[in-house]
C-alpha cells in the first residue's frame, strides 16, 4: 500500500484570551513580534463555534503566526493558571543559546515591570541541557499557556 506523503506547514496558533491588549502587548514585547492586523467582524461559523468572540488579532513571528482571540463568555481568572487542560504547550526554536537566554531574561523584565496582568505566578523554568546538547526552558504567556523555547544544535548544523 502506497501511502501518499502530504507536505503540511503549521499556519498558526489560536489563543483564547480573555484580555486582548494584554496578550497583544505581551506577546509583540515578548517576541519581539508584530501585530500583523486585526479583526471585529466575524462569520456565522465563527460565531458559532467561538460564541462571545469580540476580536482577533494576529501575532506575526517569522513565519510563525499567533491568532490572539478575545470572547465575553470566558472567565478571565481561571483556577489553574494553565488555563485549558487540551493544550501541553508549544515549542518554539530560536537560533543560539544566546537568544534562549535573552527571551528567559526578557521574561522576568516584562513581568517585573508590572504592565501585565498574567493568570498565575509561576516563573519561567531554568534553562537545562539535555543529553542530546538541546537547551530549552518553559514559560507560560499571560493566559497560562506554556511555552518551551528550546535551542537545538543539531538543527543548526
Amino acid at each position: 500500500m502506497d501511502i501518499t506523503v502530504i507536505d503540511i506547514a503549521l499556519h498558526h496558533v489560536g489563543i483564547q484570551t480573555a484580555d486582548l491588549k494584554n496578550s497583544i502587548d505581551w506577546y509583540t514585547e515578548f517576541f519581539d513580534a508584530d501585530c500583523a492586523w486585526t479583526l471585529d467582524r466575524f462569520s456565522e461559523l465563527t460565531l458559532e463555534r467561538l460564541p462571545g468572540i469580540t476580536e482577533l488579532a494576529e501575532i506575526k513571528l517569522g513565519s510563525a503566526r499567533f491568532h490572539l482571540f478575545e470572547r465575553s463568555a470566558i472567565d478571565p481568572a481561571p483556577a489553574d493558571s494553565r488555563a485549558n487542560s487540551d493544550y501541553q504547550h508549544v515549542c518554539l526554536v530560536v537560533d543560539s543559546p544566546e537568544t534562549l537566554k535573552e527571551l528567559r531574561e526578557r521574561w522576568f523584565t516584562l513581568h517585573r515591570s508590572g504592565r501585565f496582568a498574567f493568570a498565575g505566578d509561576e516563573l519561567p523554568t531554568e534553562i537545562v541541557v539535555d543529553d542530546d546538547g538541546v537547551e530549552s526552558f518553559y514559560a507560560l504567556d499571560p493566559n497560562g499557556l506554556e511555552f518551551e523555547i528550546t535551542y537545538s544544535p543539531v538543527a543548526h548544523r
